[in-house]
C-alpha cells in the first residue's frame, strides 16, 4: 500500500500541487492562486502557496467535510464556500479567475498536475520493482493518468487499474464506450473522487494507458474503511478506501503476484464513522460488475 494518508496535507495531491506551483513564475505568483476542490487539492495548494509566498484562495462545496475545510484555512488560504458539488465550485472559481486575472490551478486537467501525481507511482516502481498491479482510485483522473503515464513508460507490464464509487463513475463509463447521459452522478461517503465530468486531458490518457477499470459500491467503500481502521490501524477517506474495497470485493478475477494499492487519502470526517458501519452492514456476497 502507498500510504498517501501521511502526508504532510492527508493525500496525494500535495505531489501535483508542489510541481505547479514551483513552476509559475515571479509575475503569476504575484497574481495570485484560485483554486477549486473538494478538499484535499485545496490543502496541497494552500500549501504549496504558502511555502512560496503566493496569496490562495480555494473554492470548495458547501458539501465539504468540515476537517478539510479547517485545515485549508490552516494552511493560510481564504476559503469561499459555494454550490453543491465540486462542479459548481468550479464554476464560481473560474469565474473569479476571469475577473482577478490570478493563476488557476486545476486540481487535476493539467500536465504539471498530472506529472506531480505521477511521483507516487515511481516510488512504488522503485520500492517494489516485482509489482505486476497496482490499484488507483479515480476521480477527475489526474492521480489514475499520472500513474498510467509512469508506469506505461518504465514498466509497460505493469497493470493499472482505475477505481470509482459506483455513485459517480463517469471516467469507467467513458472506457467502457457508455453515454454520458446514462451515468449516475449520487451522493457518496467517497466525495474525493466524486466528480461529474473528468478531464479531457486526463480521460485521453487513461482511455490510452490503463487497463482496466472498475467500481465499487458505497458499502464496499465503508467496510474498506473500517478495514484499515481495525486492521492497519490507520484512518482513511472514502476515496483513499476505493483501492482497498475493489481488493476486498473482489471486483476482478482472481489473480495472484505482486500488487499495489495507491491509498490516495486520509482526511475523513470522523462523525462518518456511524454511517460507514451502518453502510459496511449492509454488504452482501460481493458481486462481480464493472459499472452500474
Amino acid at each position: 500500500m502507498k500510504l498517501e494518508n501521511l502526508q504532510k496535507t492527508g493525500s496525494f495531491k500535495v505531489r501535483g500541487a508542489m510541481n505547479k506551483v514551483a513552476s509559475l513564475t515571479e509575475l503569476e505568483c504575484k497574481r495570485g492562486i484560485i483554486a477549486a476542490s473538494a478538499g484535499n487539492h485545496a490543502q496541497g495548494v494552500a500549501l504549496a502557496g504558502k511555502k512560496k509566498g503566493v496569496d490562495v484562495t480555494i473554492f470548495m462545496p458547501l458539501s465539504t467535510p468540515e476537517t478539510k475545510v479547517n485545515a485549508t484555512r490552516e494552511y493560510g488560504a481564504e476559503v469561499v464556500l459555494t454550490g453543491e458539488s465540486f462542479d459548481e465550485a468550479y464554476a464560481a472559481a473560474c469565474k473569479k479567475q476571469e475577473e482577478t486575472g490570478a493563476v488557476f490551478i486545476h486540481p487535476f486537467d493539467d500536465l504539471k498536475i498530472i506529472e506531480g501525481q505521477a511521483t507516487a507511482a515511481l516510488e512504488m516502481l522503485q520500492q517494489c520493482p516485482h509489482l505486476e498491479r497496482i490499484f488507483v482510485p479515480a476521480g477527475g483522473g489526474g492521480l489514475l493518468a499520472g500513474t498510467a503515464l509512469a508506469v506505461k513508460a518504465l514498466k509497460p507490464s505493469v497493470k493499472v487499474i482505475g477505481v470509482q464509487s459506483a455513485s459517480a463513475p463517469a471516467i469507467a463509463a467513458s472506457f467502457f464506450g457508455q453515454a454520458s447521459s446514462e451515468v449516475p452522478f449520487l451522493p457518496t461517503i467517497a466525495e474525493g473522487i466524486k466528480v461529474k465530468s473528468p478531464g479531457k486531458l486526463t480521460t485521453s490518457i487513461i482511455n490510452k494507458y490503463v487497463d482496466d477499470m472498475v467500481t465499487v459500491t458505497e458499502g464496499e467503500i465503508a467496510k474498506a474503511i473500517l478495514f484499515m481502521l481495525e486492521r492497519e490501524k490507520m484512518m482513511v477517506e472514502g476515496a483513499g478506501a476505493a483501492g482497498i474495497a475493489a481488493l476486498l470485493s473482489n471486483t476482478l478475477a482472481p489473480f495472484s503476484g505482486q500488487t499495489g494499492v495507491i491509498v490516495s487519502g486520509g482526511n475523513f470526517d470522523a462523525a462518518k464513522l456511524g454511517k460507514c458501519i451502518e453502510l459496511a452492514g449492509e454488504v452482501k456476497e460481493p458481486k462481480r460488475k464493472l459499472i452500474i
